[in-house]
């Protein structure tokens, strides 16, 4: 018996059930395989898709199961120019699905996102028709604080690497509170309910993904 994920699978269950009074869609998958099979099974023929930064639906294989699926995706990457960026964004929040992490969900089923530009979160309160939301266990948190916390001191850091960004985080390790140009901790949104019931879909994954 693996005892971590006995443990992954009971918290999750409590979780999403505090999600679903939060007006969220909740599933739990035991590993990437079967989350990756959960959400493919959620996208209805012909959809639209885009998605914002996330290294957790990289590391499912969702984006690579993309590239050669039956739907029309709007990547961000491809726009070059601020016009095609403007264009892109339009086609972005009216699409049929959108597909991101959350930095961290609390014991009752909230979600604590921060963002630098904001784009991401931005899709995750307004626009997009459903938002699927992939998290490992690792971004379990107690509460809204410990949420925050988690992202400046766990989260930023390694992404301030990965994007090298010029922040005190990427330097040392840890939040230094920064005002930087880089700043990625620039919008802060607290989601603690889903007002069109059934728009958030929590996918949470018994494995430690992303950041």
């Amino acid at each position: 018996m693996d005892i971590k994920k006995v443990f992954y699978k009971t918290q999750a269950e409590s979780i999403l059930k505090k999600c679903e009074l939060r007006g969220m869609q909740g599933y739990y998958c035991n590993d990437k395989a079967e989350a990756l099979e959960c959400i493919k099974s959620l996208f209805t023929p012909n959809a639209s898709i885009s998605w914002g930064g996330s290294e957790t639906i990289k590391e499912i294989g969702l984006m690579d199961y993309l590239q050669t699926a039956p739907y029309t995706l709007y990547d961000r990457a491809t726009a070059t120019t601020p016009e095609e960026q403007k264009a892109m964004y339009a086609k972005t929040v009216t699409a049929d699905y959108f597909l991101m992490s959350t930095n961290a969900i609390t014991l009752d089923g909230k979600l604590v996102n921060i963002d630098g530009n904001g784009n991401r979160i931005a899709c995750l309160v307004s626009g997009p028709g459903n938002v699927i939301i992939v998290a490992g266990m690792n971004k379990v948190v107690p509460d809204v604080e410990a949420g925050i916390a988690r992202v400046h001191n766990m989260a930023a850091p390694p992404n301030a690497v990965r994007l090298n960004r010029n922040t005190p985080c990427h330097d040392f390790g840890r939040c230094a509170d920064c005002l930087t140009p880089d700043c990625m901790c620039s919008n802060t949104v607290i989601t603690r309910k889903s007002n069109k019931p059934g728009r958030l879909i929590i996918v949470l994954v018994g494995e430690e993904l992303g950041y």
